[in-house]
């Protein structure tokens, strides 16, 4: 157990329980998935909280992680292990780090990454619906994002809150998951059809419920092609507390 560097310094929101019926196929099929009450960020990880954990756990420096738990590409944008540098600011989400390091940061303020289903259920809200998922002005609004480039840094954390007050669930980053290699698995094979199809990213949409919502089929397709040690440019993560993993 990491020591709690910084237990207290973030500011968690709590989301009531509540029920979803998920993209994805879970074990009795298109039926509501239950979610517990628990407790998510406002906004991802920033630059400038990453920093601080580094400093704090050199463990986890870059340099020092190996390469089972993080890429070559692992906070390659800094200036050095410690120093952001590189043209980015402490308050822009923290990128090209691995699961497994994101792992560790939650741990280390006494929580953990949050579920898919966690993340689903509060990423369907817009400012004003808890699910705003068949509204299609929504829908455009989230897939304009995927029109830009995602080589740039992304803009500063902060932007309007949804619907639970939460922030930056879409237009800003992707974000690890706890279950991110699960998510294309099926509680009955025959429901896949071709086992060997699902080594290919993508194949698992054939299990999936809704596939209209292609924003979030996107995001699924992309964690489901993931190794825990992998990092991309825009890829960050923010932590949950409490609840009931799946």
């Amino acid at each position: 157990m990491l020591a709690a560097v910084s237990a207290n310094a973030a500011d968690y929101t709590a989301i009531p329980a509540g029920s979803l019926v998920s993209v994805i196929s879970n074990p009795d099929g298109n039926d509501p998935v239950r979610i517990e009450g628990f407790k998510l960020r406002v906004t991802p990880v920033t630059n400038g909280e990453f920093s601080a954990f580094v400093n704090a756990h050199q463990e986890w420096r870059r340099g020092n992680v190996p390469s089972v738990f993080a890429d070559s590409s692992y906070l390659h944008r800094w200036a050095s292990p410690t120093l952001i540098g590189g043209g980015l600011n402490e308050h822009q989400p923290v990128t090209s780090v691995s699961w497994f390091v994101a792992q560790a940061f939650c741990e280390s303020e006494d929580a953990r990454l949050p579920t898919w289903y966690e993340w689903e259920y509060v990423a369907a809200a817009d400012e004003t619906h808890a699910d705003a998922r068949s509204d299609p002005i929504w829908r455009a609004h989230i897939l304009s994002w995927y029109a830009q480039n995602s080589d740039l840094p992304a803009s500063s954390v902060g932007r309007v809150a949804n619907y639970y007050g939460i922030r930056d669930m879409h237009g800003l980053i992707w974000e690890w998951v706890d279950d991110f290699n699960a998510l294309f698995i099926s509680a009955d094979s025959r429901n896949q059809g071709d086992p060997d199809k699902l080594k290919f990213c993508g194949a698992g949409a054939i299990s999936l419920q809704d596939k209209e919502n292609f924003a979030i089929l996107m995001r699924i397709a992309l964690l489901s092609s993931l190794e825990g040690a992998d990092t991309t440019n825009n890829l960050g993560f923010r932590c949950a507390r409490g609840g009931k993993k799946e």
